[in-house]
């Protein structure tokens, strides 16, 4: 309770914002979203509570982001990046990942209230597909209560991938059962779920259409690309379509020239990755590294980026805590990850 008190008068008084506006100034601040939702909304009973915002948060995020940063675009930074006029200080730019219909349904709106842009990465072929990737169609599955840790675990045993120890029938025992079938090849993937296909479908659109694509980026929300088909790059069997093809595609559904960002699927990249990214033509990647990315100079083509779950951000009565998130967001490092 003391610790709890103490951290409210830190951001009442003042004392957290000049800690930020002194500390980083010069860093550029990149958040990590990825759904919003809703609770009304049929999709929020299915949804991954770690990888998902109640809409009404997203906008005491963004009042948050007003009050404490320079909220810059997409271009803002390409610009900075080429040479042209440096980010002001404290600059932040909001992102979400992998392509979801609620960005457009809930985020979008919320966002062109605010009069703020943001950056969208889509995973190429996901676009046009009613169906999420196949750890948020297991999450879906088990929360609507259609399949157990169990039989998962099961039958992963019985394909000859036994796990060392039975997970519980919890959703952080379905995450680690999650992580096996993840290291799995496509197609051992493919016939371990096979039976269970049916349960792992909710009947609900869940991913963006072309047309919403190209909604959001009319809306002031830049396209870019988050893979061919958000395998994590290192194990990607097709490095150039991941990185060249996803790029070409995900142009061809906005009507435009390629995109020139990237954010790396899984948060996971290594130096051929990186060497490769920039031979497809991308001028900015995006990973999953919880840093600032100083802009002393121009910013770097690699940039770092800030996620943070609902339940960092609220108390257990389910209200917004505004010194949470800036204990949060105002400690983290600043790095430069590349030049």
């Amino acid at each position: 309770m003391a610790a709890d008190l103490v951290k409210r008068a830190l951001y009442r008084s003042g004392l957290l914002g000049l800690y930020h506006r002194l500390r980083n100034r010069r860093a550029l601040t990149v958040i990590m979203f990825h759904r919003v939702l809703t609770e009304q909304d049929p999709r929020w009973a299915s949804c991954d509570p770690d990888y998902t915002l109640e809409a009404g948060l997203l906008e005491r995020c963004l009042a948050f982001f007003r009050r404490h940063y320079h909220v810059v675009s997409t271009d803002d930074v390409l610009a900075a990046r080429r040479g042209g006029r440096p980010l002001p200080d404290r600059a932040l730019l909001i992102t979400f990942d992998d392509g979801w219909a609620d960005n457009h349904a809930h985020a979008l709106p919320r966002l062109r209230a605010a009069d703020m842009p943001a950056l969208l990465f889509a995973v190429a072929d996901v676009i046009d597909r009613d169906e999420p990737f196949f750890q948020e169609r297991l999450i879906a599955a088990f929360r609507l209560g259609r399949i157990r840790v169990p039989a998962l675990a099961a039958a992963l045993a019985g394909a000859g991938h036994p796990l060392a120890s039975t997970p519980p029938d919890t959703i952080d025992g379905l995450r680690s059962v999650i992580a096996a079938i993840e290291a799995l090849d496509a197609s051992a993937r493919a016939r371990l779920l096979l039976p269970f296909a049916d349960a792992m479908d909710d009947g609900a659109r869940q991913m963006v259409t072309g047309d919403e694509l190209r909604e959001l980026a009319a809306g002031g929300v830049a396209i870019g690309v988050h893979g061919k088909t958000h395998t994590p790059m290192p194990r990607a069997e097709d490095l150039d379509a991941e990185l060249a093809a996803a790029r070409r595609i995900v142009g061809e559904h906005l009507g435009d020239a390629p995109p020139p960002t990237l954010s790396y699927p899984h948060g996971r990249y290594n130096d051929t990755v990186l060497e490769r990214t920039r031979a497809a033509g991308y001028e900015l990647a995006f990973t999953s590294d919880p840093v600032m990315n100083t802009i002393d100079g121009k910013p770097s083509w690699l940039l770092g980026r800030l996620g943070f779950e609902q339940s960092g951000i609220v108390d257990r009565g389910g209200r917004f805590r505004p010194d949470w998130l800036a204990l949060y967001l105002f400690r983290a490092p600043v790095r430069r990850l590349a030049s």
